[in-house]
Order: C-alpha cells, then structure tokens, then sequence
C-alpha cells in the first residue's frame, strides 16, 4: 500500500493504491477497513466531500457501507434576506448533528453568504451554481433567460474556487424531456428551481442543455478541485401522482451515462432522487438507482409519501426517507415543517435535521446492524434500570428529553409522569426482589 504523495482527486489516489489521509480518517470513524473503503472509492460506490481549496472541513464519507449522512438546506430569499440569521441556521444544524449543508441562497450578495457560510463551519458545504447564474442574469438583464453559456460555467468556477465541496448540477434535463414534457404535461410540470431555470432557457433558445452539452468542461472543472458532482433530478416528482414517470426515469438514464463517464475522468459523483413518492414506489426507486448508475451514492429528498401534511412535511420526509434509507439510500435531505410554506427559521432547522437524523439511524440499524444500534442499546439498559441522566446522556436531542421529562414535579423522581408510582419497570423490579428475599 502507498502513502499519500500528491493528491489529484480522491478517486484518482484510490484507483491508484493510495490512501489519502481523508480516506484514514473516514475509515477510523466509520470503522470500516481502510483498504475496503478504498476500493469502494475507486469504483465510485463511495464518495468524499472534500474540496481541495478548503482547509477548515472535516471529510464526510457517503456511499456504500458507511453511515447514512443527513444534509441541511440553509439559505437566503427575496423575502427573507438576513446572513447572521442563515449563518445561525447554519450553526444550529451543525449542533444537532446535520453532516453537511447546502447553501441555497437566492438574494443579497449571494458570494458574501457563501463565503461566510464555508468560513463558519466544518462541515462540508455544497450550492446549486445554477441559481447564482439565473438570478445575475436577472438583476442585469431581467430574466433568467438571458444567462449565457460562459456565466454558467464562470459561476460554476467560482463556487469550485470558493471551496464549495459538492455542487448539485442539472446535467441530465435534456431538449428530449423538456419538449415531452411540453407535449405530455405531468400534473406538477418541473418543481426544481434548478431544472426550471434551465427548461425555460433551453425553450427560449431552441438549445441543448448547456450543462449536458458541455459535460466535459464541467468534469475538467471538477476534478480540478476535487468537487463531487450531485448530478440533480430535475424531473424529480413534485407530487406522488407524477411518481415514476417516463422524464423521472428517461433523467436518470441519462444521469446513469454521465456517472460513466465522470468515473472515467476520476470525478466523484452523487445521484440525486425524488421527491414525492408513495411508499411502494420507495424501495423500486432505489434500486432502479442504484441498478442504472452502477452502485453511485444516492441522495435523496425524503421521498415525501402523502400531499395533505402542510406544517408537518419534516415527519411525512422522515417516513419516506427511513425506507428509502434501508432500501439502500445513502444520504437524506432534511425538510423542515416550512416546507411548501416559507422560508425555515431557526426552530424549523432544529426539527429538521433532528427528524431527517432519526430516519437516518433508523435505517442504518438495519443496514449496519450492531454497528449502528450501539447507543440504541445504551438506552435500553438506562431505561431498564430507570436511570433518567443516563437516557438523556444518549438522546438525539437532551434538552427537550429533559424539558419533558421535567414539566412534573414527581415524589418519585426515579420515574416519569406518564406511570410515577405504576411504572411497569419499577412494579417488576421490586416484585422480584420481594420473591427474591422469600426464597
């Protein structure tokens, strides 16, 4: 085996033999072999979201055998414009455990609250330069339409400069779709901002997708600073009514050949997924990824299972994405309850990451077993033995579990509100010693 010498990109070292001190250090945490971890990051089933350009990140691993990550949405609007509030969105996230965030931001100085986001945190960060290009061209000529093909790009360098970690693309929304979709309207059309920008573009100009037509230079790009591709759904269903439909599929298709290809070019690359589903479309849809891209990383966006929860979509997300994440998802976009509503604010944030962190282990204690389910066990032995500070210890979120937990003040405080003196745990307990102290 090699040390590492010069870093090219991560899977170029890994097809090489190498192992780079990303891949050490996500070998130790996830307790996987260093040489498995390797080889899977050669093949491109495993990814490392790591720019070269940042030096205040720690590396997260995503892909086959390792934990499910959870990322956190974050940014600006028209409406609501305020960089110290995304920045605590931002912070917040991270202290509950999100494992990376993406910077989404659609107003004010949209480098300013990027650079000040990857300045802040640790964790890996990742935008949509798609968006960026859209909205200048808007502000200087006055519609999204009038961005070129050299402003995608330049702003697509830009981010890569900036230290951007992963960046979602929209490279497999072709001319072919979008005149189906014109013909074969689905009943929630396209709800990607991203795959908007560009259908619209693309209709206007009678042009290929500049970002599929120009593949290449994006890899050059890419690979450059070692920025993993999160090649986007464009035509992800905004509904369950456009579920698994001929655009859904005929994009991932298409996304399955630019894997291909960008593995050839020793580019990392992640698959993005639905979006709206019902729950037996979940498993299938895993599967038909990772059939048709090979075994890529799949990140996924719940999937949301039913319309009529407005205020509660970070629940319905948590549902779909537990079994998209034992299906064999690798990484869960978090929803908040201000999802198809408004812009999150700080406790929608907390409840978001908290919700998408519980479906992530949920899955995980089946995908990984022991592995994962060891603070699972933690906590069933501090319940049986009704001890309270060792549960919070381990709770996924200690201050509310003590809030709660402290709301009545018990004579017994060995117990809760719920049972106090009829505690099934403490009535068996002191049954049995009575029994014990007779025999």
């Amino acid at each position: 085996m090699h040390e590492e010498i010069n870093l090219t990109t991560q899977m170029e070292e890994a097809k090489k033999g190498n192992l780079t001190e990303e891949m050490r250090i996500i070998a130790e945490e996830e307790d996987v072999s260093p040489e498995k971890l390797r080889r899977r990051i050669a093949e491109g089933t495993v990814i490392i979201t790591r720019n070269v350009k940042r030096e205040n990140v720690h590396p997260i691993g995503i892909g086959e055998g390792l934990r499910t990550k959870v990322n956190t949405n974050i940014g600006t609007s028209l409406d609501v414009c305020d960089l110290n509030l995304e920045l605590e969105k931002a912070r917040v996230a991270v202290k509950y455990g999100t494992d990376t965030l993406m910077d989404l931001s659609t107003a004010g100085d949209l480098d300013e609250i990027r650079r000040r986001i990857i300045k802040d945190v640790n964790v890996p960060i990742g935008t949509v330069p798609i968006y960026q290009a859209g909205i200048e061209a808007s502000r200087k000529n006055g519609s999204i339409i009038d961005m070129t093909e050299d402003q995608i790009f330049n702003i697509i360098e830009k981010h890569a400069k900036d230290g951007v970690d992963f960046m979602t693309v929209h490279c497999g929304i072709t001319m072919q779709i979008v005149n189906h979709i014109a013909k074969h309207q689905r009943l929630m059309g396209i709800v990607s901002r991203g795959g908007t920008f560009l259908a619209a573009w693309m209709l206007h100009h009678e042009k290929e997708n500049p970002l599929y037509q120009n593949y290449e230079y994006l890899l050059e790009i890419a690979k450059e600073y070692d920025v993993v591709l999160s090649l986007g759904d464009a035509l992800r269903p905004g509904c369950i009514f456009d579920a698994t439909d001929w655009p859904q599929i005929q994009e991932l298709l298409t996304i399955g050949e630019l894997v291909e290809r960008a593995r050839e070019a020793n580019v990392q690359t992640m698959v993005e997924g639905p979006g709206h589903l019902p729950l037996d479309h979940i498993e299938a849809n895993v599967q038909l990824e990772k059939s048709i891209c090979k075994g890529a990383p799949f990140y996924v966006l719940g999937p949301i299972v039913t319309e009529i929860a407005p205020g509660y979509d970070h629940i319905v997300a948590a549902v779909g994405a537990a079994i998209a994440g034992m299906a064999g998802a690798d990484f869960i976009c978090y929803l908040t309850p201000a999802e198809h509503l408004g812009l999150p604010n700080i406790e929608d944030v907390k409840e978001g990451v908290i919700a998408a962190r519980i479906a992530a282990h949920a899955a995980d204690i089946v995908k990984l077993g022991s592995k994962a389910s060891q603070l699972d066990l933690e906590m069933a032995k501090a319940r049986a033995s009704l001890d309270w500070k060792a549960q919070f210890n381990v709770a996924i979120d200690p201050e509310k579990a003590k809030e709660i937990w402290g709301r009545t003040k018990h004579r017994d405080p060995s117990t809760c509100s719920m049972c106090s003196r009829f505690c099934a745990i403490k009535i068996l307990k002191e049954a049995l010693k009575t029994r014990a102290q007779c025999l």
